[in-house]
């Protein structure tokens, strides 16, 4: 008697599809429909394999590779399927199997609904013709989804399967994201911490303490079934590569920044990084967690390189302080006598050579001599300047919504272009139209959206410009209010007020230091 392996599988790229076989697609009635034929047959089953919710292009199908492995070793004499595109979608896996490998090892394949026999050595024309049509099939749905994840990136749709760490998905509207407090609350601890002057290194090993799940195993511990491709252990464990994107990440000012990564193509799992250029920004789309003036804020830190004490934390003055003669900035040492001091980095480079002088000056001391200069500068604060520049501000402000208003818009002529494509593409399945007639207006109307595209991307870096301007206008008077009535010196104090200091060589016979700031306002 014939030994035979009945093999089924589903995807969701099958259930969707809406044509004859719909209602005998079921994984089930796929199991039903060829039992029956085997037992019509008078065949033995030696074993049903089946993949559920696995694409045809997929190669690491478990019960497919099982499968494979049981024909190899002369298990069963036949492979049954309902359908060539349930063993295979992928051209290149048809040619292996069905007219090389199964020959080989003595294996008969069918599938009844599409009448393959590779015993009929006169169907393997028609059964590779069978296997370009699933392949071209795959190609379409796969650029069909690419077309609608791109048109919902450009409006500004969360298209991940997972939040952001900080966010979760609407329930009414699985495309816009709302603020998981929780967690929220541990992006503000993150971003407080790192401007108060801590260190990426520091602020995991602070979350590691206090046994906070990092976002991995937050999702998980939420009953979300997440995976990280790049974990290296089950133990939940937040390290510093994870912090500098939490710290650089847009999402947390309320923009939608994707397209960051992508496959190769339908038929690769590889998945490439793209050019920044690549990337698809729209702004202001959900609740921000991060006020825009912290997130820059912290931006600009990182453009300083600055070195942190053991503890973790960078001086009061880290990346401010400057030589007032060679302009060098000046690094942190310390004395046997156990005070910190500022050096000329271009003296300590090589001391003998005498390319500048110490310019040496105790940390303490600079403190002092800072906060006094604050308090000083605070008060003499000119507010009819203020007053100007609000006045300057609100006119930027207007810019903005004007050019927004001109995005919307051209989001509008976008979406319209899209939706005339969409039907093109429907004419010619419908043979409304013949191919030459598609590609040419289709390439007309593809070109129009690029060039709307462009516009759009255009007038949006002149809106980010001009609100750059504006973030980097001097404070409001609530922030000086703030800092009038500080307490105690500290890095985010020193880093909003201080554009840079310089520290001069002290006059040995007047005992005297010159100290000059340069205020941000």
């Amino acid at each position: 008697m014939i030994k035979i392996a009945i093999y089924c599988r589903l995807s969701d790229e099958d259930k969707d599809k809406n044509n004859v076989f719909d209602e005998s697609e079921s994984i089930q009635n796929q199991k039903i429909l060829l039992t029956q034929y085997a037992i019509e047959k008078k065949w033995e089953i030696f074993k049903i394999y089946s993949d559920d919710n696995y694409s045809g292009l997929d190669t690491n199908r478990p019960d497919f590779n099982e499968m494979i492995k049981d024909a190899e070793n002369k298990k069963f004499d036949m492979i049954l399927c309902k359908h060539q595109s349930r063993f295979s979608r992928d051209m290149e896996v048809i040619e292996k199997y069905l007219h090389r490998k199964f020959p080989e090892w003595g294996v008969r394949f069918i599938s009844i609904t599409d009448h393959v026999d590779t015993l009929d050595k006169g169907n393997k024309k028609s059964r590779q013709i069978n296997g370009l049509v699933n392949e071209w099939y795959c190609e379409d749905i796969s650029e069909a989804i690419r077309a609608t994840f791109k048109i919902k990136r450009e409006e500004g749709k969360f298209i991940g399967s997972f939040a952001p760490y900080g966010y979760k998905k609407d329930p009414k509207d699985h495309n816009k994201l709302m603020i998981d407090e929780q967690a929220a609350y541990v992006i503000k601890s993150i971003f407080n911490w790192y401007l108060e002057g801590y260190g990426t290194q520091y602020i995991a090993q602070t979350l590691n303490k206090k046994d906070i799940p990092n976002p991995t195993k937050y999702k998980r511990d939420k009953g979300l079934k997440y995976k990280n491709s790049s974990q290296t252990d089950d133990y939940g464990l937040w390290n510093k590569t994870t912090i500098r994107r939490i710290l650089k990440n847009e999402v947390y000012i309320g923009n939608m920044v994707q397209g960051k990564r992508e496959k190769i193509n339908y038929k690769s799992k590889k998945i490439i990084q793209n050019p920044e250029s690549k990337w698809i920004k729209v702004e202001d789309k959900h609740e921000p967690i991060i006020q825009h003036e912290v997130f820059y804020a912290v931006q600009r830190r990182f453009k300083n390189k600055v070195r942190r004490t053991k503890k973790g934390k960078i001086h009061l003055f880290a990346g401010k302080v400057k030589c007032m003669d060679c302009k060098n900035s000046m690094n942190k040492v310390r004395a046997s006598n156990g005070y910190e001091y500022l050096r000329c980095k271009l003296y300590a480079r090589v001391a003998t050579k005498q390319l500048c002088t110490n310019h040496s000056i105790r940390l303490d001391v600079l403190e002092e001599i800072i906060t006094d200069k604050i308090k000083t500068h605070m008060k003499n604060v000119n507010n009819k300047y203020l007053v100007d520049k609000f006045n300057k501000e609100k006119i930027f402000i207007k810019n903005v919504y004007a050019l927004e208003k001109k995005v919307n818009a051209i989001e509008k002529l976008i979406k319209d272009k899209d939706y005339i494509i969409k039907n093109l593409y429907m004419d010619k399945v419908k043979k409304i139209i013949n191919e030459k007639q598609f590609k040419e207006l289709n390439s007309k109307f593809m070109k129009d959206k690029e060039d709307l595209i462009r516009r759009k991307h255009k007038i949006k870096d002149k809106i980010s410009e001009i609100r750059s301007e504006i973030d980097g206008m001097n404070p409001g008077i609530e922030v000086i209010e703030k800092y009038m009535s500080f307490k105690e010196l500290n890095y985010m104090l020193v880093n909003k007020l201080i554009d840079h200091i310089e520290v001069g060589e002290k006059d040995q016979d007047k005992k005297e230091q010159k100290v000059k700031v340069y205020w941000n306002f």
